[in-house]
This record gives C-alpha cells, structure tokens and sequence, in this order.
C-alpha cells in the first residue's frame, strides 16, 4: 500500500533511527512543527545527527535550528551540510559541535550551493589554519549569507584566506572572528580584506593578535572603507599602533562605534590620537568610543571635554 505524505519527516526519521541503531530523541519528536527548534546539549553525537538531518530535508516547518553544543563533531556535521544543500528554508547555529576540519571542508562544499541561508554560526568548533582554506572561496562564491560567526576558533595565520575572500565578498553584513590566534600575515592580509569590502557592517576581531602590524593595515584599510560602522578592537595594540588607526579614522565617514579599544595597551596617548582624529574628521560618524580601564591625563580630559 502506497505510504501517506509525511511533510513533518517523523516516519523518515524513525526509520533513520532504527537504520543508524540510536533512540529517537523525543523532543524533536514532539517539536517537528514549531517554526524555532532548540536541541542544545542533547548529547546527539555523530549518529544521532545524521539520523536527525534525514527528516530536515523535506521539513518546511522548521525555520530556525539551535544545535549547539551536541558532539556532532565531522561525520554529523557533514550531514547537516548535506540537508542544507537542500532544505531552502532553515538557519541553523551549529556552534560548539567538534566539526573541526573535516566539518569546515562539508560546511564550505555546502555554502558554494546553497543560496538560502542568511545566517550561521560556527564558533567553537575547532577549526583549524586549513579551515580557512577551505572557507575562504566559499565566501567569495556564496552571495546570500548575511551573518557569519567564526569565533572561538583557531583558524590563526591562514587567515589571509578569508582576507581575500572578505575583498570580494558581496553577501555579509556581519562577522565575527574573535579569538581565532590571528596575528602577523594573518592579520595584515585580513585587515587588506576589509578595506576593500563594501558590504560589511560589523565586524568583530577581537582577542587575536593584531599588534602594531595588523592596526598599520586597519589603518589604512578605516580610509579606504565607506560602509564599515562597527568594529570591535581587542587586539594588543601600542600605542603606535593605535596612530595608524587615528589616521584612518581621521578620513572615515562611516565607523560609528569602536568597541574594547580600551582593552588594548594604548596608553593615554593612544587615546588622546584617536578622540583627536575623530575631533579633526568633519564627517566623522563617530557615536560610541570604549576607552575603559585606561588611565589618561588632564590633556586627554581636556579634549574629551571640547569633542
């Protein structure tokens, strides 16, 4: 007899269960309806997520996924890829999953076909330098992603990759590559990429390494771009430094926050050449400066005081 329609996928799911030889997870059974699922720490493992991607295919129902935190680690997360080749209505949060990776390699293959997806989020899945390549071109061919978070990652020096691929990229509004050990070439090459982006409206470096060299290449990278209007700077950078960032954004007409600078060494005289610059710029669109826990002298108060 010819089997009913199952829109939801709990017939196929079941069936996946039994295949694969792991028990059903009864929450998603009695959630395959609602527009927002959170299955965060249910421990699904490998398994369990091939199991459960074979129903998403085909859910329609599902337009938000929360899977973070379930060991997924490369095999689930290459399953979850495979869904999202063709399920064109769900975004996913795949974070803290142990894709690693062979799971960046799936989720790039994926990325370069899917046109649907607005939002991911990778953070904590320990990828590595070779991420990054793998990365990289799909974020040059993928135009529809609009939010990536990259943190808690270590994609470190290779992260020129995604410098290139940030140059050319039409798609994204937002990413974070906060604590990812990115310094050195690394930074340079990926500070280049942001100059030349004209797309990107917040982007969130901070905790890496970017040093005097890599604030050089923001410098310059605050005058080229015009579209950039968040930008958050933990990133142990002198007080040289922080000129070369007072020097771009002595020309910028688009930077409207400047989030944990303060966490940065500085000094007063860091401080004092970027609220300067901004004083100087008079198309400066400059709302919100964090020079929390720096001590500064009675010059800087003086020109806190007239900007």
């Amino acid at each position: 007899k010819e089997e009913a329609y199952d829109p939801t996928g709990r017939t196929s799911y079941m069936k996946s269960c039994e295949m694969l030889q792991v028990a059903p997870a009864s929450y998603f059974l009695r959630h395959m309806q609602d527009s927002e699922l959170k299955m965060m720490h249910r421990g699904l493992g490998p398994q369990g997520t091939k199991a459960l991607a074979v129903p998403l295919v085909t859910n329609t129902s599902i337009l938000r996924l929360n899977l973070r935190d379930n060991w997924m680690e490369g095999m689930g997360g290459a399953a979850i890829a495979e869904m999202l080749k063709e399920n064109c209505y769900i975004t996913v949060n795949l974070s803290d999953n142990h894709l690693g990776d062979y799971g960046a390699r799936a989720i790039s293959a994926m990325l370069k076909e899917n046109s649907t997806l607005v939002s991911l989020n990778l953070s904590g899945n320990h990828f590595t330098d070779h991420s990054a390549e793998h990365l990289g071109p799909a974020l040059i061919t993928n135009t529809r992603l609009r939010h990536l978070d990259l943190s808690y990652n270590s994609l470190g020096d290779r992260a020129e990759h995604l410098g290139d691929s940030l140059s050319e990229n039409t798609g994204l509004r937002s990413v974070s590559l906060a604590w990812n050990s990115i310094r050195g070439r690394g930074a340079t090459m990926l500070a280049s990429g942001l100059g030349g982006n004209v797309f990107l409206r917040t982007v969130d470096l901070s905790f890496n390494g970017f040093g005097k060299e890599g604030a050089v290449a923001l410098g310059q990278a605050l005058k080229e771009n015009n579209v950039l209007e968040e930008l958050n700077l933990n990133n142990r950078i002198p007080p040289e430094g922080a000129i070369h960032l007072a020097m771009g954004l002595k020309v910028n007409k688009t930077i409207k926050s400047l989030n944990q600078i303060g966490k940065n060494p500085i000094q007063n005289a860091g401080c004092y050449g970027i609220l300067q610059s901004v004083q100087e710029n008079p198309d400066s669109a400059m709302e919100a400066l964090d020079f929390t826990d720096i001590t500064v002298n009675q010059d800087f108060e003086d020109l806190y005081t007239a900007v």
